[in-house]
């Protein structure tokens, strides 16, 4: 299996899919990607390793219920009613990411790409959460009085004359190339500290960092290698935005190949979900059914957010909608054969145009069967 497409982990925070439809676009860009390619249903993934959750674990849990079960039983409320994903979900703190990661962090300090060292880190006097610099509450407690504390910490050390991202690490064609990102996450010439103090993650007891957790940045990273094994892909591409990719590269630096899987980074960008309703005279114009307008929502608008990788402005869905109707108006009978193929050879080169070329989509949304009747 040479490409699996794999949802950036989403954040587990206080929303839905239904109340927030733009934070599932990742998860849909990569299951409609894989259906082209003719890939079974995969994994959706989630991080769980966050300042926030462990508060809200603090402050709602109930008696006798574990993390894991209490972040469990949170995502499984994101989805609707008997729409839990096929394949399953993973978080990242589930066991086979924390022994992968685990793996990929001794291997590294063998490599001496990462060490273990004594930091010096502002530390919330109060709580002994670690804190950023300047003079901000802690995100814990809201206490403003912090310390400096020296303790070991997992540190990762920069490559010499290697940039934090090259052509290598992006899933796209070379016109496609997001050359802005690659300038903004730089060179990698600083050292990054990947430890954390919360309460849920990665144990790092058996590196001998008892009390620490592995930064979620790095851990995400962990959990698209461990889903991806486990579905014997060669090459993970993992759905993420340019922001995100720009937050989480540095830190993912080490952790994007291990045993003959590599971790790539395909860029989307943003859905003004928000406006669709207002397409209201557009789909009674086309007398579009609710699974065509519900197709168009969750499945072509993600695939065409692959191509506006930064956001698509609200006024361009009614152009967008006339489009993605006329193809579906336009699909033959059966897919042609030769136009699927080539659909197949852009995706797995990075190459979007094909979304806004009528013939593809229409030979597409033929091959994908009754879901748009």
């Amino acid at each position: 299996m040479p490409h699996l497409f794999l949802n950036g982990p989403v954040q587990n925070g206080p929303f839905t899919f239904e109340t927030n439809p733009g934070k599932a676009v990742g998860i849909r860009l990569a299951e409609a990607l894989n259906a082209i390619l003719g890939m079974p249903p995969v994994l959706h993934l989630w991080n769980t390793v966050a300042l926030t959750g462990d508060l809200r674990y603090r402050q709602t849990s109930r008696e006798g219920v574990s993390r894991q079960t209490f972040e469990t039983d949170l995502i499984a409320g994101k989805y609707p009613l008997g729409h839990l994903p096929v394949a399953g979900i993973v978080t990242d703190t589930d066991a086979e990411v924390t022994s992968l990661a685990l793996e990929m962090i001794e291997n590294n300090l063998r490599a001496s790409t990462l060490e273990i060292s004594r930091e010096t880190v502002p530390t919330c006097r109060a709580c002994g959460q670690m804190v950023g610099g300047g003079t901000h509450p802690c995100n814990a407690c809201g206490n403003t009085d912090t310390q400096d504390i020296t303790r070991l910490h997992l540190v990762s050390c920069p490559v010499k004359d290697h940039p934090v991202l090259d052509r290598t690490d992006i899933h796209a064609s070379h016109r496609q190339q997001p050359k802005h990102l690659r300038n903004t996450v730089g060179n990698g010439g600083q050292r990054l500290i990947l430890s954390r103090t919360r309460d849920h993650g990665v144990d790092l007891s058996p590196v001998g960092l008892p009390g620490l957790v592995l930064d979620p940045r790095t851990g995400i990273h962990a959990t698209v290698l461990a889903a991806a094994r486990r579905q014997q892909a060669d090459i993970a591409v993992m759905t993420t935005t340019q922001n995100a990719a720009n937050h989480i590269a540095a830190h993912g630096q080490h952790f994007r190949e291990y045993d003959g899987t590599r971790l790539q980074y395909t860029l989307h960008g943003h859905l003004p979900y928000d406006h669709t309703a207002g397409l209201r005279p557009v789909h009674d114009a086309y007398r579009a059914t609710e699974a065509v307008r519900v197709a168009f929502e969750a499945w072509f608008l993600p695939l065409f957010a692959l191509k506006a990788k930064t956001t698509t402005r609200s006024d361009q869905l009614p152009a967008l909608f006339k489009h993605f109707i006329r193809a579906h108006m336009a699909r033959p009978d059966e897919a042609h054969e030769a136009a699927i193929r080539d659909v197949r050879r852009s995706v797995e080169a990075g190459d979007p145009e094909w979304i806004t070329d009528k013939r593809a989509l229409a030979n597409v949304m033929a091959a994908s069967g009754a879901f748009l009747e």
